[in-house]
């Protein structure tokens, strides 16, 4: 199947899940269910992907494989922690909610919608992945199953970490500087980047897929400058202020660092 109607096939299924999801939000009040099914979209287009497409079989399966494990990974993940907080949502839901003001129901579809976009905006590469037919698992992809794979480690142990710190009583309001937390105040978000950066690698060994570096790319704006590291930071000042202050000046915001003494 040539490349351009396995994109349409995946935008078209997106839409379809996104605007199915919009409607189960409206219905339990609580907009935020869109961060996990937005990570589970991204299994779902390799699936599609994985079916259509003709390259190499091993190839295909491996790259689906990294795909899948992340995608489900993060998913549930949001999914279970968005279930335990329900009905309260998201802060960055409640603000848009506010800015959308009385038409909100309608400017969130179209928010879910813009979702679905940016899925198939960020998976256009895997399509040339899944259609690369040569016949054999470069170093040059291994290397980037490697970093994509202790990525996949280091993000769930961030999170794990994380947490288990939340779950005890008694650090009730304290700030998480334990783990990979003593060395980044964001490794989850450090971790996510990398694991891009390991797609990256891997699409590297599929011939004019250099282009694709516009994909990790974005993930890391968009960690670094806009729905990750401003919002988190606002709320840890918020409710956790001078603690979190003090925090901020002796830990590396996001490339794990030794700590500053004092």
């Amino acid at each position: 199947m040539a490349s351009s109607h396995m994109f349409l096939i995946g935008l078209l299924v997106t839409l379809g899940i996104m605007l199915l999801t919009w409607a189960y939000a409206v219905k339990i009040e609580n907009f935020s269910i869109v961060d996990a099914v937005w990570s589970l979209c991204f299994v779902i287009h390799g699936l599609i992907f994985d079916v259509f497409g003709v390259g190499f079989s091993q190839r295909k399966t491996l790259f689906l494989i990294m795909v899948g494990i992340w995608s489900c990974r993060l998913g549930f993940y949001l999914a279970k922690r968005i279930a335990a907080h329900h009905p309260q949502e998201d802060t960055r839901y409640i603000k848009l909610r506010a800015d959308y003001g009385a038409n909100y129901k309608f400017r969130f579809l179209i928010f879910f919608f813009y979702q679905a976009v940016s899925v198939s905006i960020l998976t256009w590469p895997f399509i040339f992945v899944f259609q690369n037919p040569h016949p054999e698992i470069s170093p040059l992809e291994w290397l980037g199953v490697l970093i994509w794979g202790i990525s996949v480690i280091g993000e769930s142990v961030a999170d794990y970490q994380m947490n288990k710190f939340r779950s005890k009583p008694e650090n009730k309001g304290k700030v998480c500087d334990v783990g990979l937390w003593n060395y980044s105040r964001h490794p989850n978000y450090f971790f996510e980047s990398c694991i891009w950066w390991g797609y990256f690698i891997f699409m590297l060994a599929t011939p004019g897929l250099i282009w694709s570096v516009y994909a990790p790319l974005i993930i890391l704006i968009l960690l670094l400058k806009v729905t990750g590291v401003p919002p988190s930071e606002a709320q840890s000042l918020k409710s956790r202020g001078e603690a979190y202050r003090r925090y901020q000046e002796r830990t590396s915001v996001f490339v794990p660092w030794f700590p500053k003494k004092g």
